[in-house]
């Protein structure tokens, strides 16, 4: 029940509902073949995510909800001028139409398409969300629950980085050189600031969050250094990010449920009192901090690997961000899990993870570990799309340099 002057819940049974409604939304926004569907299921897919948000969670969740609808219904508006000129521009040469595969064929070459290219790529990076757009994703995820949090980084905001490999790249390819350089930029300065943010947050759900907006800096990396493995790894780092950071907040999400607080100050202890919790939060972290061993790893390192190639740079700033992984997340676990055991946590964290918790967290992990040491299968089933958006953009990639007299 709620107290006073804090908005009442709605029943579990419409969360589920709205859950399993939005989830469908996602998946035919991901098969559109046509630019007009996939912005009507792009904007559907705000509609049960405002009401998850609003619906269940922190005293401040509407407030939460109404900063993600303004953001989200900004970015749409910008999105939906540039999906009404696309039709324009294709009807000027021929019969209107909205199919990828008709405007792939068409030459939006130039001004035109430069400024279709902005306007698909800031709706794309509000949703991903990138800096300096991403303000509204640490108050959502502090105010709603974790299985909100968990399926809006989880599965809602890879529609951005996927616009960007589907519409950006392949309608725009001269556009996307174009923009590369502030594109990189921009990917770079979300990595290091998630990160930094992540290092200083006191607020656990806040950290894992500000976790993914350094993460879809990568994805972001990934996609516009336009080569097979960084594209590869990009698309390997959405699959991988999902169950990484879904299982990071479903873990804190127990853990906050048990202390009635995510603030990380109220903690220390817990693996003395809840050891598999413990345990499940670290494999979580190390996960998604890269380390070798789990599929996280491999993602991050073709995508670092293939950027190089094109932009050393850039690489080089950004592997700062792994760095900073190791310290917000090794930091958290520290001040949370290790020491002595603190009156808060001795009180309120009694019981460890129960069985249906384990079930809901064993499928999670165990992808991750699985992905980790076999990513071949994945890689296998990637790649033919990485090889084909490169055709797609008309690049090849860099062949290494020999230098006369090295064998």
């Amino acid at each position: 029940m709620a107290t006073a002057g804090e908005p009442a819940q709605l029943p579990g049974s419409i969360f589920f509902g709205l859950a399993l409604i939005l989830e469908g939304l996602a998946i035919y926004c991901f098969l559109s073949v046509d630019v007009l569907l996939f912005y009507l299921f792009f904007e559907a897919t705000l509609l049960p995510m405002y009401f998850l948000i609003s619906g269940w969670g922190g005293p401040r969740r509407r407030a939460a909800a109404l900063k993600f609808i303004i953001y989200s219904l900004v970015g749409g508006l910008i999105m939906l001028v540039a999906v009404i000129g696309l039709g324009v521009h294709s009807g000027v040469s021929g019969q209107t139409t909205f199919l990828l595969a008709d405007l792939a064929r068409g030459n939006f070459d130039g001004a035109i398409g430069r400024y279709l290219f902005v306007g698909f790529f800031i709706a794309f990076a509000i949703k991903a969300p990138m800096v300096p757009v991403h303000t509204w994703l640490p108050d959502v995820a502090e105010q709603a629950t974790p299985g909100s949090s968990a399926l809006l980084v989880g599965i809602l905001d890879k529609i951005g980085t996927f616009g960007m490999l589907r519409l950006c790249l392949g309608l725009f390819p001269e556009a996307a050189h174009w923009a590369t350089p502030v594109v990189l930029t921009l990917a770079v300065v979300s990595i290091l600031w998630g990160a930094m943010m992540a290092a200083t947050s006191k607020d656990l759900m806040r950290l894992v969050s500000y976790t993914s907006v350094s993460h879809f800096g990568f994805m972001v990396l990934g996609i516009f250094a336009v080569t097979t493995p960084s594209i590869t790894g990009s698309i390997f780092y959405m699959f991988n990010h999902g169950f990484a950071t879904a299982a990071l907040f479903l873990v804190l999400g127990f853990l906050v449920h048990r202390r009635g607080s995510a603030r990380i100050e109220d903690f220390g202890g817990v693996q003395k009192t809840a050891p598999v919790l413990a345990g499940l939060f670290l494999v979580s972290g190390l996960a998604t901090l890269g380390l070798p061993g789990t599929s996280s790893f491999a993602s991050e390192f073709l995508v670092l690997a293939g950027s190089w190639q094109r932009h050393p740079v850039y690489v080089a700033v950004a592997t700062l961000g792994m760095v900073l992984a190791a310290v917000y997340v090794l930091r958290a676990y520290k001040r949370t899990m290790t020491g002595p055991v603190t009156e808060g946590t001795a009180e309120h964290v009694t019981a460890d993870l129960g069985g249906r918790e384990k079930a809901v967290l064993a499928p999670l992990i165990i992808v991750l570990l699985v992905f980790g040491f076999f990513p071949k299968p994945m890689l296998n089933v990637i790649e033919p799309a990485a090889r084909a958006t490169m055709s797609q953009v008309g690049m090849t990639d860099p062949q290494p340099v020999v230098k006369e007299g090295v064998k």
